[in-house]
Parts: C-alpha cells; sequence; structure tokens
C-alpha cells in the first residue's frame, strides 16, 4: 500500500530534505517524486508517494505527525490519499463536449485514479453524456440574481458527496469566492483537451 502527499507552502531550503528524511526515518519507501516552484508567487508545490508495508507511524498518525512536524514549521498545506481511497472528483460542464468526453472516457478506461460521483452543469444540454456513462447530472441554472442561492446549493451538493476537488471542463461560469474557499488550491480549470493529462497527473496517477 501507499500514500500520496499533496502540498504546497512559501519556498524556502530544506523542505525535500525534511520530507524525504520523514519518510526513510521512518521506514518509508519513496516511490514517486515531483515538485515544482512558481516563482511569481513564491509557492513550492510537490507530490509525493511512499511506500506504507513497514511505516513505522500507524495510517491514521501519519497526517498528526506530518502536520505538527512540517506544516506548521513551513506554513505548509497538504492532502493524504492513500492508494486504496480513491479521491472522489466532480466535474463542472457547461455546454461543451469535448474536454467532458476525453474526461469520462479515460476515466471509463481506468487512466485516472479517482471516482466521480456526479456532474454539475448550467444547462441541461450535457446530461445524455453523463447518463452514457452512468453518473449522475445535477443542473444549476446561474444568473446574476440567483448566483448565491445556486452556488449555496452546490456547495451542499459537494459535501453530501464527499467530494476531494473539482474539475472544470469548459464550465462557463465563474466561481465565486466560497467555492474557493471550500476547496483551495483542489479547482482544475481545462479549456482544452491538450491540458487534461499534464494537469491531472499531479493529481490522480
Amino acid at each position: 500500500m501507499t500514500v500520496t502527499l499533496l502540498l504546497h507552502c512559501p519556498d524556502r531550503p530544506g523542505i525535500i530534505a525534511d520530507i524525504t528524511n520523514f519518510i526513510t526515518e521512518n521506514r518509508g519507501n519513496v516511490v514517486y517524486l515531483a515538485q515544482f516552484v512558481d516563482h511569481v508567487e513564491n509557492v513550492f508545490n510537490m507530490r509525493i508517494e511512499w511506500n506504507i508495508d513497514e511505516f513505522l507511524i500507524p495510517r491514521e498518525k501519519i497526517s498528526d505527525y506530518f502536520g505538527t512536524l512540517y506544516a506548521r514549521k513551513y506554513d505548509m498545506n497538504f492532502r493524504l490519499y492513500f492508494s486504496d481511497t480513491k479521491p472522489r472528483m466532480a466535474i463542472f460542464v457547461s455546454k461543451m463536449s469535448h474536454c467532458l468526453f476525453d474526461l469520462l472516457a479515460r476515466y471509463s478506461a481506468g487512466e485516472w485514479n479517482v471516482e466521480i460521483p456526479l456532474i454539475v452543469s448550467n444547462h441541461p444540454d450535457m446530461k445524455h453524456v453523463a447518463d452514457m456513462f452512468g453518473i449522475p447530472y445535477y443542473v444549476y441554472p446561474i444568473t446574476k440574481d440567483n448566483k448565491l442561492e445556486q452556488e449555496t446549493a452546490m456547495l451542499e451538493l459537494l459535501k453530501e458527496n464527499n467530494i476531494d476537488f473539482i474539475v472544470l471542463a469548459r464550465y462557463m461560469q465563474i466561481i465565486g469566492d466560497r467555492m474557493i474557499a471550500a476547496y483551495p488550491n483542489k479547482i482544475i480549470n481545462i479549456h482544452q483537451q491538450s491540458q487534461l493529462v499534464g494537469i491531472l497527473a499531479c493529481f490522480l496517477l
């Protein structure tokens, strides 16, 4: 079994060394590591996966240990995903089908290590696509007069379905501040099919 750690924080020296030492000192074996720095915002981003078959810290305690030792030290936001638990992803779409079809085709082929419990839209047009793949489709028409009310309803739906992150597949609405606050750094905006593999790989593979 493996666990994947996703994190971001202000960039500073020592982050990679501290995290890899934490893993190896507790008998974990790193199987994947990727990192990059947003030099404009000075934000360090990292994805690291390690085997926990012989890990000294119980899986239910890893988050507490890591939070105490490193998240506070580096002002870090992080998430843990265990290989026996798939992240739950919601897709938001409007009227354009190409990104949605590509996502769902890859999902059906087993390329994405996720569950997709639902699709949200501001139009009914793509319901037939959702039906083809057997995924519930929810329509929330949005105007300037009802946007707050509809966003509240969408947030409740996402919470009820334990959604971990959102993919905007050509979703032609501006996501409001409350949605962004509820899913910080967990909303991926896709404009074209060529972005799918590169953007989602850091989250799903």
